[in-house]
């Protein structure tokens, strides 16, 4: 279900001017390149994939920067963070380099995971994952969770991304009731991009708003926020880090978002029409946040092109790094299977 089609959910209200303003010139910018180097990544990425360079799966995140960005400004790295399979963008975000990512990806022994996970087993020091099994990542954010309230760590939190798809999954409703049972400070985010693979969200869940419908049931706090624009979602995720930070509850957020591009890129997504296509782009995250700065005086077209070549350059030398980079030797098939 699009924003626009029979949408009841009651939307976290946000000022965009009051959020930019707070936000400025600096950490705007910062954001802005952010989401183009996401951007940027995953669009030559998939050209990559499709001159056989990268094997495997790959899924692209182009659509949905603002979520990822915006929840990275207002909690940092300093909390446990895990996501699904398309994980690309919250480990460039989390510290992962673009070289190591695209050497990843390629396979290569210079890879983020040495050329042993690919396109859905990225990480960081803070990343439990890039996780390859839909819903199953859920249970290890709980995990996390628990572990801060055991160690009595107050200023942390476990930020758990998932699909629309992953909530038919009952790893997640079961989760979702320890968390509540046990009051520990995970933040679930549903970025509902309205489809999981090529079956629609109407046709896949009973009930339409998907954060505020289920956590009631859990007994806790639920969210619907417009995943599209950069503003809401800043303005959204810093009332609940607060609320988060004092309660010590978890909290079920729903970002309502779109996906430019098929499940994955051996998808076609011929299950939407060029009409619908272009309609969803008119709503591009990016756009609209280049066109709140330009709005504000502090960005025009030279200068987001140039913030975009800047971007596309880093992207470019580091197809150049993985292309370049050495492939696992076989021998070392066993290493870094048990810790040492």
């Amino acid at each position: 279900m699009t924003a626009t089609n029979k949408d009841t959910r009651q939307y976290f209200k946000s000022d965009p001017n009051s959020v930019l303003k707070k936000l400025g010139k600096e950490k705007l910018f910062t954001a802005l390149r952010q989401m183009l180097l996401i951007r940027n990544f995953e669009t030559r990425a998939e050209a990559a994939y499709q001159q056989g360079k990268i094997g495997g799966f790959f899924h692209s995140y182009i659509g949905q920067e603002a979520i990822q960005t915006a929840v990275y400004e207002v909690f940092g790295p300093n909390n446990w963070w895990i996501t699904t399979y398309r994980c690309h963008a919250l480990a460039l975000l989390l510290g992962a380099t673009p070289n190591e990512v695209m050497a990843e990806l390629y396979g290569r022994e210079t890879g983020n995971a040495k050329g042993r996970g690919g396109s859905m087993h990225l990480y960081t020091d803070r990343m439990l994952g890039g996780f390859g099994i839909v819903g199953g990542h859920i249970p290890v954010a709980l995990g996390a969770s628990f572990a801060l309230k055991y160690q009595d760590i107050k200023e942390q939190l476990a930020i758990c991304f998932l699909g629309d798809g992953a909530m038919a999954q009952g790893a997640f409703h079961e989760s979702l009731n320890l968390a509540s049972l046990w009051d520990l400070p995970c933040i679930y985010v549903i970025e509902n991009n309205q489809w999981g693979m090529g079956t629609s969200v109407e046709r896949a869940l009973c009930f339409k708003r998907l954060a505020e419908d289920i956590a009631p049931a859990y007994g806790m706090k639920g969210y619907s926020i417009n995943g599209m624009d950069y503003t809401n979602c800043v303005a959204a995720f810093e009332h609940i880090k607060e609320e988060t930070l004092k309660t010590g509850r978890p909290v079920l957020i729903e970002a309502v978002t779109e996906r430019f591009k098929g499940h994955s890129v051996s998808d076609p997504g011929l299950y939407r029409t060029k009409e619908e296509f272009n309609k969803i782009k008119e709503r591009d995250p990016l756009l609209l946040f280049r066109h709140y700065l330009e709005e504000m005086g502090i960005l025009d077209e030279e200068t987001y092109k140039t913030l975009d070549k800047e971007q596309r350059e880093i992207v470019i030398e580091a197809m150049k790094y993985a292309d370049s980079s050495p492939w696992p030797d076989p021998i070392t098939l066993e290493e870094d299977v048990f810790s040492k």
